[in-house]
């Protein structure tokens, strides 16, 4: 396998939390290769510990056992080639959106004028639709408008990842709808390496290349990985209205509910490989 294949790898990854009665392994022999310009979906339970891998991969947490690489370099810590959107927009309530925007470009464009790098920033805000909106301050923006910049921010690092955490979680449907739209444009342009955690089984299916569906914890692994037909660019109408849509559902969904009964004692269809690409 080249590297191209496996350039965002988590390898036999296992992460335990202290209790009163003793460490709790709440994810264990996690493995996943995500190939270089891929966009993978992981999917699973509350709880289960999708933003537990996806804060390692981020260089936020440390692994008990394992660990993830990218580009076949150990990830040890935070560092500008991932860019992380959370669910939280988290701004700098005291900073302007276009700010908020030049931090990251300011991380990766040192030595470069200030004025080239306000139009860098306002040139990523423009690609989020926020084109002269930079000097509103972040609680004169809309939820919808916050999470803009968050994703303008990521990619402004020009990172070699992207890593979401539930980016759209907190938002009403129709902004979701809108903002999976502006991701995927800015996502088009050069395919960014991309890793999304997320509850929402149509949006992983709309966005994705394949889902990585994780099991019920503790414990939790890649149970099944789920490989999505659509050729790009994608039109929702197009892609709804496809009978391997529902076909893909099913399969996840029924999925998620073996772990469900799983975790109530009763032992679920285990999908190792699903695919319906054909």
């Amino acid at each position: 396998m080249s590297i191209e294949d496996k350039y965002l790898e988590f390898s036999r990854l296992s992460k335990s939390f202290p209790t009163p009665k003793g460490p709790v392994e709440i994810v264990k022999d996690f493995d996943l290769k995500i190939r270089q310009g891929e966009f993978v979906s992981l999917i699973g339970h509350s709880g289960c510990g999708k933003s537990t891998v996806l804060s390692i991969a981020a260089g936020l947490d440390t692994a008990t056992l394992g660990g993830a690489f990218l580009d076949g370099d150990f990830i040890r810590g935070p560092g500008t080639e991932r860019g992380v959107v959370f669910q939280s927009a988290c701004l700098l309530p005291w900073m302007s959106a276009l700010d908020n925007v030049l931090l990251a470009v300011g991380q990766v464009s040192a030595g470069v004028p200030k004025e080239e790098q306000r139009k860098v920033a306002a040139h990523y805000l423009e690609l989020v639709g926020l084109g002269g909106m930079g000097k509103r301050m972040p609680a004169e923006l809309s939820a919808g408008m916050r999470q803009r910049v968050g994703i303008a921010r990521a990619f402004a690092l020009s990172p070699k990842v992207l890593l979401l955490d539930e980016p759209f979680g907190m938002l009403d449907s129709l902004t979701r709808f809108e903002l999976q739209e502006v991701l995927l444009q800015l996502w088009l342009k050069d395919r960014k390496t991309a890793l999304m955690v997320t509850h929402d089984v149509d949006e992983a299916i709309f966005l994705s290349d394949r889902i990585a569906m994780m099991t019920a914890g503790p414990h939790a692994h890649v149970g099944g990985i789920l490989e999505i037909p659509f050729a790009r660019p994608r039109v929702r109408a197009t892609v709804m209205d496809d009978p391997r849509y529902y076909e893909l559902r099913e399969s996840l969904l029924a999925f998620l509910s073996g772990e469900e009964l799983s975790s109530g004692g009763k032992k679920p269809k285990k999908p190792e490989h699903l695919s319906l690409a054909s």
